[in-house]
């Protein structure tokens, strides 16, 4: 399942992101779920919360999430986290 963010992800808009992947995550429960970064820009902690708490429900549901198309700007700070140790960037 492809998920594309055509937005900042930050604290004001989080809450609407994980909403509507929980919503798709849960009624299809795929293998696996592709989160395309192509329109996202910037992203704050929010982001990095959020996308860490759909990993934990897909894997709870035995899928797995992907992400593709991160800006180098973005790639960055999922390095700095560690987030490509859990959570494959293509």
């Amino acid at each position: 399942m492809l998920l594309e963010i055509n937005e900042e992800i930050d604290h004001h808009t989080t809450e609407t992101i994980r909403r509507k992947a929980d919503y798709e995550i849960e009624k299809y429960m795929p293998k696996k779920t592709i989160f395309d970064f192509n329109g996202v820009t910037f992203m704050d902690s929010a982001g990095i919360g959020m996308l860490l708490g759909r990993y934990k429900i897909a894997k709870m549901l035995g899928g797995s999430v992907e992400m593709i198309n991160v800006k180098p700007s973005i790639k960055k700070v999922f390095d700095m986290c560690g987030i490509p140790k859990i959570i494959k960037i293509s």
